[in-house]
């Protein structure tokens, strides 16, 4: 490239008080100044925002595609989110790649009291095909035909909510790949953005990865996490001792770029007969929780067994000759027992443990509280 190429190419003039486009590349370069500050549009404050990516994910059997149909139905007919907040009525448009609409998707959307008119499903596209002169019909693939997908929608002018399950089926390329998944999530956020409407993925948490970060639990790359605005996470809750045995499930805050992050939801399945025998699950929602959603989520997932007893009386002991360093407690609870972190913080919380420092720049210690102390133990070294 010659230097009077490279002049052209960078360039650029101010013109209406933005940088122009250098002609040569296309590329517009935008002042500050003039843009324009927006609030995030809300569908649900807090918790659902239109034109940006949400996705919900979480162990298979945790309902998270009955969520994002409760979702759905409450944006489609105007009524009450989780906790209580409405939203004006809504399109809302679903495609899913393992439910089938007449007998899963529908019924369930009929269970929660969906308005049906509001609601279309994506199906299957018609191309021609000039090597056969002919119409070929092929299913929707969301990593393919989402310009197509864009052209369909183009006169929908009220769509609320873009709902893709499995989100994963928007990748063409790796999923396992940073630059791949979001060159493949792109187009979907962009017609999203285009028709302000939310978008909602569903996703599964990988298998072994029980009580690392929830965000990290995300199948695939870390992209569909770090990519999207709000990610939700769904667990089974332990069987509380001495309570009537039921399936109880949480709804959790995991992430939230846009907003706060943390709290969530309970809530459990019912079943409701729709038609003669026609049946579909639904959620019964229940009361909020507050809280870090790692915590509540590592909570929930605990083994209902007599390790947590154990884990106190373990803890009890390792502190009775006073002060411990948190990475000593942690490290010989795994040695000794094989007690995970939470396990460890949960019989602190249970037993009152005193944390802190020695002085503003001094190590953390873990200790006794008094009246657990059977005397006063001296500071050990770290």
């Amino acid at each position: 490239m010659d230097d009077e190429s490279a002049k052209k190419l960078i360039n650029v003039s101010y013109k209406d008080g933005a940088i122009g486009a250098a002609e040569e590349t296309g590329v517009e370069l935008l002042d500050f100044a003039s843009i324009e500050s927006k609030c995030i549009r809300w569908l649900w404050p807090g918790w659902l925002a239109r034109g940006k990516l949400h996705v919900i994910a979480g162990a298979p059997g945790t309902g998270k595609t009955t969520i994002a149909l409760s979702i759905a139905a409450a944006i489609s007919a105007g009524s009450a989110f989780p906790d209580g907040r409405t939203t004006t009525p809504g399109k809302v448009i679903i495609w899913s790649g393992e439910d089938d609409p007449s007998d899963t998707l529908k019924p369930r959307l009929i269970a929660a009291d969906a308005d049906i008119n509001q609601i279309v499903s994506v199906g299957p596209v018609t191309e021609y095909d000039p090597d056969r002169r002919a119409n070929c019909t092929y299913p929707f693939d969301p990593a393919r035909d989402i310009d197509a997908l864009t052209k369909v929608l183009a006169p929908m002018d009220d769509l609320a909510l873009i709902i893709i399950d499995p989100l994963v089926a928007a990748v063409g390329g790796d999923s396992n790949k940073n630059a791949e998944v979001r060159r493949g999530l792109m187009p979907l956020v962009n017609l999203a953005e285009a028709k302000n409407a939310a978008l909602l993925g569903v996703s599964h948490y990988t298998k072994g990865t029980q009580g690392r970060d929830p965000l990290e639990r995300v199948t695939g790359s870390l992209a569909f996490g770090a990519a999207a605005r709000l990610v939700f996470g769904t667990v089974k809750q332990r069987q509380p001792e001495g309570e009537e045995p039921r399936a109880r499930f949480l709804l959790a805050r995991v992430k939230s770029n846009i907003g706060p992050d943390g709290g969530g939801f309970e809530y459990e399945f019912e079943q409701r007969e729709i038609e003669p025998h026609i049946l579909a699950n639904r959620i019964k929602w229940g009361a909020a929780i507050d809280g870090d959603a790692r915590a509540m989520i590592a909570e929930a997932e605990a083994d209902p067994d007599d390790s947590r007893q154990d884990a106190v009386s373990w803890l009890r002991e390792y502190l009775r000759d006073g002060r411990k360093n948190p990475k000593n407690v942690y490290n010989d609870g795994k040695a000794a027992e094989g007690y995970k972190e939470h396990q460890l913080d949960r019989a602190k919380k249970k037993l009152k443990v005193k944390s802190g420092r020695d002085g503003m720049n001094g190590p953390w210690y873990w200790e006794l509280p008094e009246t657990d102390s059977p005397r006063e133990g001296p500071d050990v070294p770290f």
